[in-house]
């Protein structure tokens, strides 16, 4: 863990990540420790965010923007030389929204992300967006499950 890189630009952000071009919506990592991580992006003001709908960037969006700040925190807390686990996100649970679009707030958007628990299989986060000035956008937790094979046979 100590060779990780304390900030990242979006370049390094998707080298450490499973999204790249326009879907690694992160462009910076503040700081991370081995229990929490803090980015910042304004991707979601973008005309090109993948994201986008003829309505705009909506608010449950957030939660993608919470779960990429997730990868990244499990990608600068593995072991040095170790490859980083897959993971998917299996829930979020009372998620909470302010706004109804990303795409309407001005400035950047600040990522939040709190381990607060988990072992080898899976990782309970707290997180938060919230814009620049500091005002809660989204919130809530979410449970990322780790090393979980994808099923490669017929189902039955």
């Amino acid at each position: 863990m100590t060779s990780a890189p304390q900030q990242l630009d979006q370049a390094g952000i998707a080298r450490r990540i499973p999204h790249s071009g326009s879907m690694c919506l992160l462009e910076r990592l503040v700081s991370w420790d081995a229990q929490a991580i803090h980015c910042t992006t304004t991707t979601h003001r973008r005309e090109d965010n993948p994201l986008r709908t003829a309505s705009g960037v909506l608010s449950p969006n957030a939660i993608e923007y919470a779960a990429q700040a997730m990868a990244l925190h499990g990608g600068l807390i593995a072991q040095e030389g170790s490859e980083p686990s897959a993971g998917f996100l299996a829930s979020a649970r009372n998620v909470r929204f302010a706004a109804q679009r990303l795409d309407e707030v001005e400035g950047e958007l600040h990522v939040h992300a709190r381990r607060a628990s988990g072992d080898a299989s899976q990782i309970l986060y707290e997180f938060a967006v919230k814009d620049a000035q500091g005002r809660p956008l989204a919130e809530g937790r979410a449970v990322v499950v780790l090393n979980t094979p994808l099923a490669t046979g017929a189902l039955s």
